[in-house]
């Protein structure tokens, strides 16, 4: 079967964007540059096996797939022939160091182990669901009732940004910086972390990857700032591990503090291999579970449907005699979930991600990989895909996501789909280490949200969608908040 559809779609290596000698296809590239994700889309909706090859001056030829089955391959079946790759952990390694987001090899094996145990330990799981009870009950809400109550506009892609940094923080460093106060300026940690991120992600981005090296060589304009914006994340994150190292010391015979940081302290790590494992950690619980929640609340507020049926779902949970939005309430709320994954779908929070080939390769699609071609599998594109999704495939649709079983919608679960072709968490070895916990904070957040007031944006223009290291929505997301009417006229606790 292999090699029927190897011989059948090895042409495929040869679809691609216009390319000319030398050049390659450096000028489409270029006119494109503003609408890259679309541009990829297309050519790769035209493509029989939803892959393309794009040679162009200054990179490396670059494999670009939709295909299910390519990303398996690449992911699972022959993992070991797909790493990371100097060319990747160069853009991000000032700034991530050896984190395990960044390495390959043994290097990452070892931080995996360490990572997966410890996320895997039900003490870290209920710090992580307290941390974000807290947060939301003391901050967030009352933050949005103050917006409400003098109806002010908020830009809530900012409020969840603040909100994710501040519980990532206390949870991977037990550090609390407070973000959500928004009479205090924001942190100087958090806009350093803006900088380094939107510059790296530009690194990657870049028509010809010389000319970033060329100015970080000479220390001169967007990477003389980098370099800044680096050395105080570094700084920070350095002082903040030095008084934990001194915390823990105080503490001998006590119990231990429960965030990550102490834990991977008494594990004996030295400072700078700690200080990069929770700048990623910082990194990837961020920018992401915020950039998944601005898209959702923006699509239910086009969908007051599938927004009505989250706000029940919650209600009903509730009136099974629960006390609150708990660990095992979250978990049952399919519906929730299927909103988020069905967001997701439309816009993932990291809309391609890379490998590239330690040796010859060929896909199973037929695709020719060279030795050092960089691999890209394309969520943003994937989601688009007719032949994945569908006819309706630009459409809102979370039913997409259930099987009703009898008893009605409210008996409705979640459908098992393939992360392979649905790899916002990656997949394979390297699948997501957090996953369920994002779901768990996405869930509590967006119900906890949504029972008590309505999101009304705005603007009512279809909003744009910028990939960076993670997406986020251009301008923001300038919302009115009010108060929510239930038709029962119950108080919510």
């Amino acid at each position: 079967m292999h090699l029927f559809s190897a011989n059948k779609l090895a042409f495929a290596s040869n679809v691609g964007p216009p390319s000319y000698p030398f050049l390659g296809c450096l000028i489409s590239f270029y006119k494109n540059r503003h609408r890259l994700l679309d541009w990829y889309t297309d050519l790769l909706s035209k493509s029989p096996s939803q892959t393309i090859v794009v040679n162009r001056l200054g990179a490396r030829r670059t494999v670009v797939t939709a295909n299910p089955a390519n990303v398996e391959y690449m992911l699972k079946t022959n993992f070991n022939n797909f790493p990371k790759g100097k060319p990747f952990t160069e853009v991000l390694g000032d700034l991530l160091g050896c984190g395990i987001f960044n390495v390959d090899g043994e290097l990452w094996n070892t931080q995996r182990k360490l990572a997966s145990h410890e996320f895997s330990t039900k003490s870290l799981r209920e710090f992580v669901v307290k941390t974000l009870q807290e947060e939301v009950e003391n901050r967030l809400l009352p933050l949005l009732e103050e917006a409400m109550e003098s109806e002010k506009v908020v830009d809530l892609q900012d409020v969840l940004r603040r909100f994710a940094f501040d519980t990532v923080c206390k949870v991977s460093l037990g550090h609390d910086p407070c973000c959500l106060d928004l009479s205090k300026p924001v942190p100087p940690l958090v806009k350093a972390f803006d900088i380094a991120s939107e510059i790296s992600a530009k690194r990657g981005m870049a028509p010809m990857f010389m000319v970033w090296k060329i100015k970080r060589a000479l220390n001169i304009g967007s990477e003389k700032k980098l370099k800044e914006a680096i050395e105080l994340v570094h700084g920070c994150v350095l002082e903040i591990i030095q008084n934990k190292e001194r915390a823990l010391e105080d503490a001998v015979g006590t119990k231990c503090r429960e965030d990550l940081l102490s834990r991977l302290l008494s594990a004996g790590h030295g400072e700078e291999v700690v200080r990069d494992e929770v700048i990623s950690f910082i990194m990837a619980g961020r920018d992401t579970t915020s950039s998944a929640m601005t898209w959702l609340f923006w699509l239910l507020s086009e969908h007051p449907n599938a927004e009505i049926m989250v706000v029940e779902e919650a209600e009903s949970m509730l009136k099974n005699g629960e006390k609150g939005l708990g660990f095992e309430v979250l978990k049952e709320m399919n519906y929730v979930k299927a909103c988020l994954c069905e967001s997701m779908r439309l816009y993932p929070p990291v809309a391609w991600d890379s490998k590239h080939a330690l040796n010859d390769d060929v896909l199973p699609d037929g695709t020719l990989v060279k030795k050092g071609d960089r691999v890209t599998y394309f969520p943003y594109g994937m989601g688009r895909m007719d032949e994945l999704w569908g006819g309706d495939r630009f459409e809102f649709k979370p039913d997409r996501w259930l099987r009703v079983e009898p008893g009605g919608a409210e008996n409705s679960l979640l459908k098992l789909v393939s992360p392979f072709k649905f790899p916002v968490f990656q997949a394979g070895p390297r699948v997501c280490l957090g996953k369920e916990m994002a779901f768990i904070q996405m869930k509590l957040v967006v119900a906890s949200v949504l029972r008590r007031f309505e999101i009304k944006p705005v603007c009512r223009d279809q909003p744009v969608f910028v990939p960076l290291l993670t997406a986020h929505m251009a301008g923001g997301f300038k919302v009115l908040v009010k108060r929510r009417e239930l038709k029962n006229s119950e108080t919510l606790s």
